[in-house]
């Protein structure tokens, strides 16, 4: 059996080439993975810019497609895996769609709802809680971010 740690980077390294898929596009690099039974069910980038939707991030988008494979909307066996810190209205959607785990790289100093400025999903004050294992490739994912940003910097 595998360590969970080494299972984590598998997976985030999944993750981590749909971040590089999102930077192709011109996207802010996250991509997210849910994970079920040790297999990918669902996998997406930041599709923000090109849906021209605010809401069209890579949790929200995986978290659609893993209900969708499963036929259900309770994901209360899946693991999300995304690269950058969940915001608000993706750890709402985590909340809601009863994901018992998730895995994050990067830290968010701006909009972190995990860890950093708020702690939705172990709020005692709501009906569900996950499991929250932050930091895994936190250094590759923000890299991938800050190298992004900087680019973008230098064009302008």
């Amino acid at each position: 059996m595998m360590d969970d740690s080494l299972v984590h980077e598998r997976f985030m390294r999944e993750a981590m080439l749909l971040a590089g898929t999102a930077a192709g596009e011109n996207e802010v690099p996250v991509g997210a993975v849910v994970v079920k039974n040790g297999r990918v069910i669902a996998a997406d980038h930041n599709r923000r810019e090109t849906l021209r939707d605010p809401t069209a991030h890579a949790e929200m988008l995986a978290i659609t497609q893993a209900a969708a494979s499963i036929g259900n909307w309770r994901l209360d066996d899946c693991t999300l895996y995304v690269t950058l810190e969940p915001c608000p209205m993706c750890a709402g959607a985590i909340v809601l769609a009863r994901i018992p785990r998730v895995v994050y790289g990067a830290a968010d100093p701006k909009a972190g709802a995990v860890d950093t400025l708020y702690r939705l999903l172990d709020d005692p004050r709501l009906n569900h809680r996950s499991e929250i294992i932050g930091g895994v490739l936190a250094h590759e994912c923000g890299k991938m971010l800050s190298d992004f940003f900087r680019a973008r910097r230098d064009v302008k």
